[in-house]
């Protein structure tokens, strides 16, 4: 196979994770990140110590922090950056681009400051390239130790689809494909608020009925959401849907169950964050997931109650009396229509 010019912007575990599957299957990683002195380490010990000190990489992954120099002259682009970030680097990054460049996201957030996806913000920024996003159970630490799992990559380009399948399979991550990109990204930004009731529930002892009732509805607030939003209901029984809300909802290597988790042990929501050393974006996410579905009137219950608990003072039994004490209605509301 002809050897891929591939540039991965985002130093942080799953972006290292992204290059390095791309250095493994023969082609040229150029991983952009803003820390000089990580980016030497990573050069010049194969490691990236902050992030996956414990994951080799691949001596095809070159990491720099000058953006021009890495997307440059690239087929494809995987921007896999903070939801803080984002727009500020591929606004920088817009001028380097050229038509044919592939871009990606491959960020599970909501950019701050109003209800906008990354795709969109992408759209916004760059000159008309080819967009896609990539999300699925993808927990990165797993994924360095070449544990079998698989993503979904959406676009409404077939070329990008299957170019991006082409790049980033191997014998241990497959690549499936969507055309609803709203859908596949709206499912990959809002499982991450209930990554956090998830942890919570395991915090606080709760059994596998609860954990099992509080999944399943999670997934039903997520695609009641994504529904009102535009998305097909179909791509949440996929990977980009109830696999990637398992696999967060079941994993301590998730960061937000694990913000989750310590809460539902005492600990503070500023405390928490800032010792994660990484970022959990389902903070982030709820607050504007609640806003929008105030304004539209959807009904979300249990993004409601953790949104009370995280900013209002509402404690966790609380929370939980209020969604066992909601209104009864249907269990899957696309095949009986939910009763207002």
């Amino acid at each position: 196979m002809k050897k891929t010019q591939v540039a991965i912007l985002g130093g942080g575990s799953f972006g290292t994770t992204l290059a390095n599957i791309v250095a493994e299957n023969g082609h040229q990683a150029r991983l952009w990140l803003r820390d000089e002195l990580l980016a030497k380490s990573i050069n010049n010990d194969h490691v990236n110590q902050r992030y996956m000190p414990d994951y080799p990489l691949h001596h095809n992954l070159v990491a720099s922090t000058d953006l021009r120099k890495v997307v440059s002259g690239t087929e494809l682009i995987l921007v896999s950056l903070p939801s803080s970030a984002f727009v500020s680097v591929v606004s920088e990054m817009a001028a380097y681009l050229s038509a044919e460049q592939l871009i990606v996201s491959t960020t599970k957030g909501v950019v701050p400051g109003g209800f906008q996806l990354m795709s969109e913000a992408l759209q916004k920024a760059t000159n008309g390239q080819r967009i896609g996003v990539l999300s699925g159970p993808n927990l990165a630490k797993e994924i360095g130790k070449h544990m079998p799992t698989a993503t979904v990559i959406a676009s409404e380009s077939e070329a990008l689809r299957c170019r991006v399948q082409e790049l980033l399979a191997n014998d241990y991550f497959r690549v499936y494909a969507s055309n609803d990109t709203y859908g596949v990204e709206l499912g990959g930004a809002l499982k991450n608020i209930y990554a956090i009731i998830s942890g919570l529930a395991a915090a606080l002892g709760m059994g596998e009925n609860t954990r099992s009732m509080l999944i399943t509805r999670s997934l039903a607030e997520m695609s009641r959401f994504a529904v009102q939003m535009g998305a097909n209901p179909m791509t949440f029984i996929g990977l980009a849907g109830v696999g990637d809300l398992v696999a967060t909802c079941m994993s301590p290597l998730s960061r937000n169950y694990r913000v989750g988790y310590a809460l539902g042990k005492g600990g503070t929501l500023e405390t928490i964050v800032a010792e994660l050393g990484e970022v959990a974006e389902g903070v982030n996410t709820l607050k504007l997931v609640k806003q929008k579905a105030d304004e539209m009137g959807i009904y979300m219950p249990l993004a409601n109650g953790l949104y009370q608990v995280l900013f209002n003072n509402m404690s966790v039994p609380e929370a939980l009396a209020m969604l066992m004490k909601s209104d009864q209605s249907s269990d899957v509301e696309f095949i009986l229509p939910r009763v207002e």
